[in-house]
């Protein structure tokens, strides 16, 4: 009881000091608008600390009206990860997967439809990791975290850029109404990222409606020829009414764009200079896989399977956008729907 007493108080609570002026001041007949002035509160608070703590007479007791609002007091419950639990055991090793807080706590609700005791919310989640110095999750959960998007900067301003490639590029402008609001499924982004020194790289796809992605493996360039070739392997695997189109930045990887078309059936719609909001799928995504690919690494050093596996975490987790199903789950519901 001493030390709860003696706590250091938020300054809206009352102090022992003022709870003996207010009983000397109450015995020199002053009013609650009076002793409010003396003290700097509202009266409505001195009227309320008089009511609430005097005693069976009538009488208020300083001592004894402070020991009561301590008793009174509402003690910290501790924080709801911080204890050996099923509900920590599955936050863990959701976070080990790289799901993010959000994906974790809304999916709780429906793995666990009419367990309560399996609920957490993101910002609890948020606190374990990064607020409670003690009793919280792991460090080494918390570093597998996800980290954010990727910035990137034009090299030159559009004034300078010269046409990038033999064959003319169809532009962004160009493409239909349906690609640009998601209605259809089929239509992809695609990108590079790149290793140590530009020596590495993987192509990224992503589908714009259901966010799914496929990862390409280039062991030992990213030329025109290489990307090609990956690309069309990449599409190849799809069925018939999920190859609509591509849609890429001016990259020189992309020079062999036209024969692309041939060999897939997709056409290519080709973003404006240094506008990367354009296809903003693949840039959430690209800065998704930096946690398993970091910049500045060997990117050959990964081989098809690597690659696969990381596709397979990605298109596992739900989202949001999704209604909180996962990217695999759309997929899977499209292509049974052939």
């Amino acid at each position: 009881m001493s030390s709860l007493l003696e706590k250091a108080l938020h300054p809206r609570f009352l102090t022992l000091e003022e709870r003996e002026q207010i009983a000397d001041l109450l015995r020199d007949d002053y009013s609650l608008r009076a002793i409010g002035r003396e003290l700097g509160r509202p009266a409505s608070t001195i009227k309320r600390e008089i009511d609430h703590h005097q005693n069976e007479d009538g009488v208020y007791q300083p001592f004894a009206a402070h020991r009561r609002a301590a008793d009174q007091r509402p003690r910290p419950k501790p924080p709801k990860l911080a204890r050996p639990s099923r509900l920590r055991d599955y936050v863990t090793q959701k976070l080990q997967v790289q799901w993010s807080p959000e994906q974790i706590s809304h999916t709780l609700k429906v793995e666990y439809p009419g367990d309560e005791s399996m609920r957490v919310s993101t910002e609890t989640i948020y606190q374990a990791l990064y607020v409670q110095a003690r009793g919280g999750l792991k460090r080494e959960v918390a570093e597998a975290l996800r980290t954010g998007r990727i910035r990137r900067k034009p090299r030159r301003s559009p004034e300078q850029r010269r046409e990038r490639f033999k064959d003319p590029m169809v532009m962004i402008s160009e493409r239909p109404a349906e690609i640009e609001d998601r209605a259809i499924p089929g239509h992809w982004e695609g990108d590079l990222i790149v290793g140590e020194k530009n020596q590495s790289a993987i192509v990224t796809l992503v589908e714009r409606q259901n966010r799914y992605v496929m990862l390409g493996h280039l062991p030992a360039g990213h030329t025109a020829p290489e990307v090609r070739d990956v690309l069309t392997e990449l599409i190849a695997t799809l069925p018939d009414h999920l190859r609509g189109s591509l849609t890429w930045d001016q990259g020189a990887e992309m020079a062999e764009h036209k024969l692309f078309t041939v060999e897939s059936g997709l056409p290519v719609y080709f973003c404006d200079p240094a506008s990367p909001w354009q296809r903003g799928s693949n840039e959430n995504t690209n800065g998704l896989l930096r946690q398993y690919f970091p910049k500045g690494t060997d990117l050959s050093v990964y081989g098809p399977e690597d690659l696969q596996l990381v596709a397979q975490r990605l298109n596992g987790r739900p989202r949001k956008t999704l209604g909180w199903e996962t990217p695999a789950q759309r997929l899977s519901k499209l292509v049974l729907t052939d």
